[in-house]
């Protein structure tokens, strides 16, 4: 774990070690996840990345519309 400090201007200078770690980029988008008292970054990988995400997912045990509105 690294501390970091936030500037000014509520910027802060992610680590290397966490840079290559995660492989980052100038130009990468983040998320930010606000969660109680603290914050996640999380990589934006590209749309190619999630391909054959939902692979074998079915619809079984899904509601459909009328139960989701009764």
């Amino acid at each position: 774990m690294e501390t970091v400090t936030l500037s000014s201007k509520y910027q802060i200078v992610i680590p290397k070690r966490a840079r290559e770690a995660l492989k980052l980029r100038p130009g990468d988008e983040i998320v930010i996840l606000e969660k109680r008292d603290s914050i996640e970054l999380v990589k934006v990988g590209p749309i190619e990345e999630a391909q054959g995400m939902f692979k074998g997912i079915t619809q079984g045990g899904l509601r459909d519309h009328t139960e989701r509105f009764d």
